[in-house]
């Protein structure tokens, strides 16, 4: 599996009695699919995951496995504490016509969470799943770090074919692509250092920017690619940056915010999260009145 590109992992809409909306997520979908984007993460951080029973999940999963064109790749979030549980959801992903899963690293028990144990845990997963398997490591939620040793050990799996790794240190991702096999889908969640994870030799990236900026990300993906560094500084300051100080500002309620003033449905978080408060408005409309015509859709 060759994973290139950018992957928005995809907000989850909620109507305003707070249920699952499967029409607003549709009509979103609709609209990324006349970008220029990879695919669709479906059940990541973005998408409230842990906020979700998994009967809304696999709803979830079907209405967007049936908005998406064919040529876009599907990925869906798999990963539970337990084994077992990661193991089910995986089947069922599969069998609803996903192309990888998606396996965070469980992090309840920390301090049991050992290399042998994580090693032991992703290959049961990879043994019994019938598609890829991507590792996820996402430090800032789960405060458990998949270090370059533990990627090289997991990617000797033949059903382990990459990572999305997103602590944004190139450094690591540096490492990571140095101990593991050519080909290994090493990919980013960080959009502020995309241009040099790429340069570090990652594939793509799965970035939540790319929720509201999608043409802006392939833009910088491909400039990139093509080493026109002076594109890249340009996209970078016009859109990445201002997007992604957004997104760690206001998190999943801003991201959801900023989607509703540029064409796409955000809606509100699922509760413990908050709406932007008004205070904050102003100034996310500033940041996005900067994003300039290749932010909206039509």
């Amino acid at each position: 599996m060759k994973l290139r590109g950018i992957f928005p992992p995809l907000t989850t809409p909620f109507s305003a009695a707070g249920e699952i909306d499967l029409k607003r997520l549709r009509e979103n979908i609709k609209k990324y699919n006349q970008t220029k984007i990879s695919g669709y993460v479906m059940n990541g951080s973005t998408g409230e995951s842990v906020l979700l029973g998994w009967d809304e999940i696999e709803k979830l999963w079907g209405a967007a496995r049936e908005a998406a064109n064919s040529e876009k790749l599907m990925i869906a979030g798999t990963g539970a504490e337990s084994t077992t549980e990661t193991i089910r959801h995986t089947k069922r992903a599969a069998a609803m016509g996903f192309d990888a899963a998606l396996v965070r690293t469980p992090s309840y028990y920390k301090p049991s969470m050992t290399f042998e144990a994580e090693t032991t845990h992703f290959f049961r997963v990879a043994d019994a799943s019938s598609i890829p398997v991507l590792i996820y490591s996402v430090p800032v939620f789960t405060n458990y770090t998949v270090e370059a040793p533990l990627v090289a050990e997991l990617a000797k799996h033949p059903n382990i074919v990459g990572i999305k790794e997103s602590s944004g240190n190139v450094q690591r991702m540096k490492d990571i692509v140095a101990t593991t096999p050519k080909g290994f889908n090493a990919l980013t969640g960080s959009a502020l250092t995309l241009s040099e994870t790429l340069e570090a030799g990652a594939m793509g990236a799965v970035l939540a920017i790319a929720c509201i900026v999608p043409e802006a990300c392939v833009e910088l993906y491909e400039a990139s690619r093509r080493d026109e560094k002076e594109h890249v500084e340009q996209i970078k300051k016009q859109a990445i940056a201002p997007a992604g100080n957004l997104v760690a500002k206001f998190g999943i309620a801003g991201i959801k915010w900023a989607m509703d003033h540029l064409g796409y449905y955000g809606g509100e978080p699922r509760s413990p999260l908050l709406p932007v408060s008004e205070e904050a408005k102003p100034e996310i409309e500033a940041i996005l009145a900067g994003f300039g015509a290749a932010a909206t859709i039509g």
